[in-house]
Parts: C-alpha cells; sequence; structure tokens
C-alpha cells in the first residue's frame, strides 16, 4: 500500500506530505484549490511523461517520492514467487508462474538491482526547471519505464483520463482473466500456443530458405565429406611436426648420439674400440670395491655405482634405438605432406584441429535440418497438426471459462450500478470465439490442416475477442465501453468493476485511486457511493478526490486541499497549496463547508451526524 506521498515545488504545492490510511482517504477542498497536483504526483513516480512547466514558479526543479509498504506475508510471497519465475525479463513465456501485485514488483525491483529496505519500496522522480528528469528507485537511478512497471502493480488511477485505457481491448481481457480466475486454463493455452508458434517458426525457417538451406547443405556436406576423408586425429599435426623436425636434423642427432655412446660405451658404435667407455669404468670401479675384505662403506658405494650403471644401461640402450630410427627422405615427403592436409583444414575450419573436429560434429547436426526431405517436412506437418489441434482444445477451454464468467461479471456490475445513481444502467461483457478460417468450427482435421504460420482464430491469448459493452440507461443503445459514457458515469462504472473484482477475487494489495467518481452524484446515491468505496477499502486501499461530503464521511482519513496567500499586501507573492490533514472538530467543521458552503450549527450538527453514521 502507499505508505507516504512527499511533494515538493509542484505546481502550487511547495510542499507537502500526505500519509494515506490503510483504508479508505478522503482528498477534499475548494474547486480549483490543487487537487489534481496530487493525482500528478502519483503519475510522476509511476513513470509518466515529466513536464518541466509544473515546476513552481521561482524553483529549481519540482519532487515527488511515493513510498509503498509491504506485509511480510506479502513480501515473503514476493520473494518466493520472484526466486520460482526467475527474472522477468528473462521468464519463460510458457512458466506457469505468473507475477502480479506486491509479487510482480518485488521482482521489478530485485530486477533493477533493488532489495524493499524494511519492506518499504522507495519510487521519486525529480524534475528540473529545464534538462531531463531523474527517476529514482530505492536511492538508485534507473530508467523511468522502471518505476511504471513497479506502481502499475500497485497503484490505479481511475481518473478521467485513466479510464479510457479500459477501452482497449487488451486492457478488458486482462480484466475479465482476473476476475475469472483462469490462471490454469491460461496457463495451459499458452504452454500449447508457444509449442505450436515454435514449429511454425521451423517450417517457416525451412521453407523460406529453400534456395540459401540447400546451398548451405552443399557446402556443408562438402566440408564434411573433405574432413572425413583426411581423417584428423587429435595431436596428429603435433606428433607429425616433431616426427618431421627429428628427420630434419637426423645428422646431428646421429653425430651426438653416436658421440654419447662412444662414451658411456665404445663398443656399441665400434666393437673394436680399444678406449675404455663409462660403462668399463664403472665396472672397474666396482670390482676395485668388492676386493676390499673390509666391510661397511666400501661395499655401499659398490651397491651405488652398480645401481648407476644399471641407469647407464638403459640410457645406452635407449640411445642406441635411437641410431636406427632418422627416417628417410621418402618418410619426410609423406609427412610433409600430411602436415599440409592437416593445416589446409585448421585454414579453413580451425584454427587447431580440435575445432576442425567439433566444426565437423555440429555441421553433421545442422545438415539435418538444412537437408530436410519432403518426408522430413511431411513429418514436422504432422505433428504440427497435433500441435495446432491441441492449442485449439486448451483455446476452447479457456473460451468456456472466460464465458461463464463474463455473464456473471456483467450481471452483478449492473446490480452495483443501480445503487450508483445510474438506474438502468447495464453492462455486458461479451465473449465471441473467432471462428476457424473454413467455417467449420468442428472440423479438427480441416483446422488442423493449416500451414505453417496460419494460426487461424487462435492468438498470444486465445480465441476470443472480448468487449465490454455499457448501455448508461434504459432504452439507450448499447456501445462499447468508453465511447458510451461520461467521465462520472466511467468513473462509477469503473469502481462497479473493481468492487466485484475485489468481492470475487478477496484480498488486494494494490492501491486504489477515484477521480471524479462523484460527479453528477448527490442525495442517497451519494451516500450509497461512499458505502461501496468504503467496501473496496475493506481489502484494498482507496484513495477518493471528492466534492461530496457523504462520500468523505466514510473515510478513515481525510486530506483538506486548499490555497493560502504566501504574502500579506505583496502581490508578487501569490498563493500556494497546502494539503493538512484534518481530524475531530477540525473535519467536522470541513464536513459541514462541504454540505452548506458554511459553517452554520445546522451543518456542523449534520456534519456530526454523517460522522458518527458512517463511523459505525
Amino acid at each position: 500500500m502507499l505508505e507516504e506521498l512527499d511533494i515538493r515545488n509542484l505546481g502550487p504545492i511547495r510542499e507537502a506530505s500526505i500519509a494515506p490510511a490503510r483504508g479508505m482517504t478522503a482528498i477534499t477542498g475548494e474547486t480549483g484549490a490543487g487537487k489534481s497536483m496530487l493525482l500528478s504526483a502519483i503519475r510522476l513516480v509511476s513513470g509518466d511523461a515529466a513536464e518541466s512547466s509544473r515546476v513552481a514558479a521561482g524553483a529549481d526543479e519540482a519532487w515527488a517520492q511515493a513510498i509503498f509498504a509491504f506485509d511480510d506475508d506479502a513480501l515473503a510471497v514476493g520473494s518466493e514467487r520472484h526466486d520460482q519465475a526467475g527474472s522477468l525479463s528473462h521468464t519463460d513465456a510458457d512458466d506457469a508462474t505468473v507475477l502480479t501485485g506486491v509479487a510482480a514488483a518485488v521482482a521489478r525491483a530485485r530486477d533493477a538491482g533493488v532489495e524493499p529496505e524494511d519492506g518499504e519500496l522507495f519510487l521519486s522522480r525529480t524534475v528540473p526547471a529545464s534538462g531531463r528528469s531523474r527517476a529514482v528507485l530505492g536511492g538508485k537511478s534507473v530508467p523511468r519505464s522502471v518505476l511504471g512497471s513497479i506502481a502499475g502493480e500497485l497503484v490505479t488511477i481511475h481518473g478521467q483520463a485513466d479510464q479510457l485505457k479500459i477501452a482497449s481491448a487488451a486492457r478488458q481481457r486482462e480484466f475479465l482473466d482476473r476476475v475469472a480466475g483462469d490462471e490454469a486454463e491460461l496457463d495451459a493455452y499458452r504452454h500449447a500456443w508457444n509449442e505450436l508458434t515454435a514449429m511454425d517458426e521451423r517450417l517457416g525457417r525451412l521453407r523460406s530458405q529453400e534456395s540459401s538451406a540447400r546451398q548451405q547443405a552443399d557446402y556443408l556436406r562438402e566440408s564434411i565429406d573433405r574432413i572425413n576423408r583426411t581423417n584428423p586425429q587429435l595431436g596428429e599435426d603435433e606428433e607429425l611436426k616433431s616426427r618431421r623436425e627429428r628427420i630434419e636434423n637426423a645428422a646431428d642427432i646421429a653425430q651426438g648420439v653416436g658421440a654419447a655412446l662412444g662414451a658411456l660405451d665404445a663398443s656399441q658404435v665400434d666393437a673394436d674400440a680399444d678406449g675404455a667407455s663409462a660403462v668399463d669404468l664403472i665396472n672397474h670401479a666396482v670390482t676395485s670395491l668388492r676386493a676390499i675384505r673390509v666391510g661397511g662403506e666400501f661395499a655401499e658405494q659398490a651397491d651405488r655405482l652398480e645401481s648407476i650403471n644399471a641407469d647407464l644401461g638403459d640410457v645406452v640402450f635407449s640411445l642406441t634405438q635411437e641410431l636406427g630410427d632418422e627416417g628417410s627422405v621418402e618418410d619426410l615427403d609423406q609427412i610433409n605432406g600430411r602436415i599440409h592436409e592437416l593445416n589446409e583444414l585448421t585454414r579453413r575450419w580451425g584454427p587447431t584441429l580440435a575445432d576442425v573436429i567439433a566444426w565437423r560434429d555440429k555441421a553433421t547436426f545442422d545438415l539435418e535440418d538444412l537437408d530436410a526431405s519432403p518426408e522430413k517436412v511431411a513429418e514436422l506437418e504432422t505433428e504440427r497438426q497435433s500441435l495446432y489441434s491441441a492449442a485449439l482444445a486448451a483455446a476452447d477451454t479457456l473460451s468456456a471459462a472466460r464465458t461463464k464468467a463474463a455473464a456473471s461479471l456483467g450481471a452483478r456490475v449492473t446490480d452495483e450500478l443501480s445503487s450508483l445513481a445510474m438506474s438502468g444502467a447495464s453492462l455486458e461483457v461479451r465473449v465471441t470465439p473467432r471462428e476457424l478460417s473454413d467455417g467449420h468450427d468442428n472440423d479438427r482435421e480441416a483446422a488442423a490442416g493449416n500451414s505453417a504460420g496460419d494460426t487461424g482464430p487462435l492468438g498470444p491469448y486465445g480465441r476470443d475477442d472480448i468487449a465490454f459493452l455499457f448501455t448508461p440507461f434504459e432504452g439507450s443503445a448499447q456501445l462499447p465501453m468508453g465511447k458510451s459514457a461520461s467521465g462520472g458515469e466511467l468513473s462509477r462504472l469503473m469502481l462497479a468493476l473493481e468492487l466485484v473484482a475485489a468481492d470475487v477475487r478477496g484480498g488486494n494489495d494494490q492501491t486504489f485511486i477515484f477521480d471524479e467518481v462523484d460527479a453528477g452524484v448527490g442525495g442517497k446515491a451519494a451516500v450509497e457511493l461512499g458505502k461501496r468505496l468504503a467496501r473496496l477499502a475493506r481489502n484494498a486501499q482507496v484513495i477518493v478526490v471528492t466534492h461530496l461530503a457523504q462520500v468523505a464521511s466514510w473515510a478513515d482519513a481525510q486530506f483538506v486541499v486548499s490555497k493560502e496567500s504566501q504574502g500579506v499586501g505583496d502581490e508578487t507573492a501569490g498563493v500556494a497549496t497546502t494539503v493538512l490533514e484534518v481530524r475531530d472538530d477540525q473535519r467536522v467543521h470541513e464536513i459541514a463547508r462541504m454540505l452548506s458552503g458554511s459553517e452554520s450549527e445546522a451543518s456542523l450538527d449534520h456534519a456530526r451526524e454523517l460522522l458518527k453514521d458512517f463511523a459505525l
């Protein structure tokens, strides 16, 4: 709920702070006092366009801030459902978890990097006299669209301009679904619709890219064949380059190995060699040590020399093998030829052999779709038929739920209107399922035969055309809502709609703001109007801008907007608007003023009677 609204230098309001009641709050004052500026402040923090002309004369900037407070239970639900659904900007369309109200507001704040602090969320807007406005969420600058998305989940404004939004088919569908409680049916249809459109995209891609797809398929096929003919192995190129280096340096290797063997064991290179080698010298040393008859250290040293001689023997054996492994010119030609083949692969599909092999494996998979045979397309079309039938069935189930809810909604709203000085007025909520393109609504086989991309009567939200048709008085023509009602009538119609929605769906975590809802209302109807606003306030926060004492008397809190001169005898000082909460006797006097324009004893007594009766 809206816990506090702070305003500074907005129009005639120099500074004001309003703490609306949890239930119903009335905003009253003389015509032209500046009550509309309070709605302007709400719209500013809701992301509406900012106008520098609204900055108070002589001020550098205007500022408005709304503080929303959440119950612990509501905040916990919001956090839990956000964790389930993930970021709203990346939530899968067929995710059954649909965030609304506080849950959606908390999730969108988190997406913007802001966490509610102590159960409160701060939305503010600064409008300079010149330059761009600044939107702030929880102390962090954000695009104003972020404020709009969050405030849109928390505040519903029913002003003369705002009411026209309900005239759109999309808003009427959203309202009906909210009242119908058809989330399960809607989620089932969304899932079926997403599967159908995904299949249509795949088939459309295959068909629209026939020429380019064939060229791409030919390229992939030739490339795969080329790679497969070469048959590269992981690490093969490095191994070949090492072998080539050995062959190219065979002379140096033979000379070095020969010299090393001559020093270690001359017999390996020359059987007639007379010089002593390292192996011979070590063997002579071992023999000499063994000849010492004194035990102890000499025997240990002899053992160590024998161990060294064994290692030398391994080295000599390994080097001896190298002498016959220099390779030939023919081997070098083969190796260079193979390296060249592998280099060609890495140049085109590399940079490494691992990349070449990975590219081939992926290309083989991609070729399956690009090289789509008529049989495969036919297989996908058959699958598409099943998906279309499933989506059509889900749409019919959704239509049935909407139709049932529409009849109830229209009847209940009509009953409410009769108590709001609109006797004879009625609302019909019409749900019209769109017919199949071939005119055979029950011919599922014909319906399923539509080509890819042709979804017939189906759309993202089902197959229904939804219209709110309003009759303002008995005998008048039935016209679409928004074209057949005045501003005051539309306000009361919206009140009736919200009342029914609150009764059907139970508690609501929104703040409702009504402006001009009492236009053309008086007497007993005014009392009924206030009574119904108070009824809505049982489950939601209600703020109403009103001129009727019979309405204001039902409120839990009342604020008076008035103009005051800024300086006596100073014509340049002008006037400013003040906003003050009135309680007890102050409220009695304000109600009396609203009743008769004066504060006579009779009007004061009447005011006390109203406040006493409506407080019960």
